[in-house]
């Protein structure tokens, strides 16, 4: 499995369940990395997309710990082991966990790769992705040149798990 994510300076993600900063080329890797893959979230994070309907081309895999909630168009589980059950049926698609926090939180260690977009700004943030840097296991193992985006700058960054870190996986 794979984390995608958006982060500033801090590992911030998010504030009142938006992201904080909007960066087309950002959005754009997110799709081209995604699109025509397996896709898992929270509840929240699936509300905050466009009419908080699941995004097109892809397979949406909600996590939600309320059993009646349900989606058109998304897949919902309600636990770590319904959800790793459910991924079996996808054996040939990528698996990308997109959020919030308390769900990159949840499988980070089930992840081999993760896919920064590393805002170098500082927002104010109510949710955070963990530090890589400082999280054991973790190594940066690819990096863009430096981007920008009007004031912005960000690099697209990958990093990978070491050998015997991670958590087995489906």
């Amino acid at each position: 499995m794979n984390l995608i994510v958006n982060a500033d300076r801090n590992w911030g993600i998010g504030k009142d369940n938006k992201l904080l900063v909007r960066i087309p080329a950002d959005m754009k890797y997110f799709r081209e990395m995604t699109t025509g893959n397996v896709i898992v979230m929270g509840r929240k994070t699936l509300e905050s997309f466009p009419g908080g309907q699941p995004l097109k081309d892809r397979v949406n895999i909600v996590l939600s710990r309320n059993d009646s909630y349900h989606v058109k168009g998304a897949v919902v589980v309600h636990s770590e082991e319904e959800l790793m059950e459910e991924l079996k049926k996808y054996p040939d698609m990528e698996i990308y966990i997109i959020g919030g926090e308390s769900v990159y939180r949840q499988f980070l260690d089930r992840c081999a790769t993760a896919y920064v977009t590393k805002v170098d700004q500082a927002y104010e943030a109510d949710s955070y992705f963990p530090n890589l840097e400082k999280e054991s296991g973790w190594v940066l193992t690819g990096e863009s040149e430096e981007q920008t985006y009007f004031d912005v700058e960000y690099r697209f960054l990958r990093y990978e798990q070491k050998q015997g870190a991670l958590r087995q996986s489906i």
